[in-house]
């Protein structure tokens, strides 16, 4: 595929209202878990709140998220004078069918986005509801207005999710899959937004990281099917990614998931290694944020990508020494999987190194 430069980003996080205040939390472990007021198995459990100084809740906390995210994502392109109705955005939502979440999301969260900012945005843009999954659809279909629109420079991609909502949170305690004082096998939930400016790197050289490969597969073993796991569909995403990006094992440098801290997608991982990289590698890191921000759904891939690209820029990702390609996966609570190359726009033809 051609290469999808990020070359800006805004995040929202428990632990920082931006990406240097997010990025530097995840990067030396600091969490933002708090005590909740949802009580199960007798204590409250622990989640990873976004405070705004105002108690915003339920749709309205949603679109105050994502337009803060936004507002630092596009800042670059206002400094320039680009005309944001020039640029579409993708907006990547929680799965429709999930438990709690709120009514009419897809119909006209974009809208009150929009509204909020006070901006408009170009007419291609779209709504996403693909949970975790959604972020990497995004990309995809980023890449397909570029490609059908040459007027179209710059695409926006915006992932904005809660998972601290009673009714969500009843149903994944009901599933044993929220980490209680009586399940340890379980995710801390979280919310967040997280939003990216994606556009071809040769035209702006403050980009430090590019998507240059995509792959999707199909997974029987879902979490809940009594199924035994081999993991068929995460290799099948990353085999497909890795021809996508023509890269070799040996090149990358490290791992981003959206590993949440149940014992099924470490598991999940480790088959999937085991089963294509070749040849094996002595080191190759596992990053997984999701250890400091919680569970935080339809952001997590624009979160993974503005985690890389502070990484790349600040010069302290992981296995550098190894290669400038980063191998990013994720997967949804039913059967789909997806998996993304990013590789240094330095190692890219025709694109320059920013300077950290």
């Amino acid at each position: 595929m051609k290469p999808l430069a990020v070359l800006s980003t805004g995040m929202v996080t428990g632990v920082g209202f931006n990406t240097r205040a997010a990025c530097a939390a995840i990067r030396v472990g600091i969490t933002g878990f708090v005590e909740t007021k949802f009580m199960f198995d007798g204590e409250f459990i622990q989640g990873c709140p976004v405070l705004f100084r105002r108690p915003y809740c339920g749709r309205q906390k949603l679109i105050e998220m994502a337009a803060v995210a936004i507002e630092e994502a596009v800042e670059p392109l206002l400094i320039a004078r680009y005309a944001i109705e020039r640029v579409p955005l993708v907006l990547c939502l929680s799965e429709p069918d999930r438990p709690g979440r709120f009514g009419g999301l897809d119909d006209s969260l974009l809208s009150d986005i929009s509204e909020r900012l006070k901006r408009r945005f170009h007419a291609q843009s779209a709504v996403i509801a693909g949970g975790r999954i959604g972020g990497v659809k995004a990309l995809t279909c980023a890449r397909q207005i570029m490609d059908r629109d040459a007027e179209v420079q710059n695409v926006l991609v915006c992932g904005v999710d809660t998972f601290l909502v009673a009714g969500t949170l009843n149903h994944y305690h009901d599933q044993r899959r929220l980490l209680t004082a009586g399940n340890s096998d379980g995710f801390i939930p979280g919310e967040a937004a997280c939003a990216v400016v994606l556009g071809p790197p040769e035209d702006n050289s403050a980009a430090t990281i590019a998507v240059t490969g995509i792959g999707l597969g199909k997974e029987p073993a879902r979490i809940d099917s009594g199924v035994p796991l081999r993991a068929d569909g995460l290799v099948a995403a990353i085999k497909q990614a890795v021809l996508d990006a023509d890269v070799e094992y040996p090149e990358m440098a490290y791992r981003l998931t959206d590993n949440s801290g149940e014992q099924y997608g470490f598991k999940e991982t480790a088959l999937a290694m085991t089963r294509v990289v070749r040849p094996t590698k002595p080191k190759f890191d596992l990053e997984h944020p999701a250890d400091c921000i919680g569970e935080i759904g339809a952001a997590i891939v624009p979160a993974l990508l503005a985690v890389a690209n502070m990484a790349e820029r600040k010069s302290y990702a992981p296995g550098r020494f190894m290669g400038d390609v980063v191998l990013c996966h994720v997967g949804a609570d039913w059967t789909e999987r997806a998996a993304f190359i990013l590789r240094a726009t330095s190692a890219l033809p025709n694109a320059q190194r920013s300077v950290p």
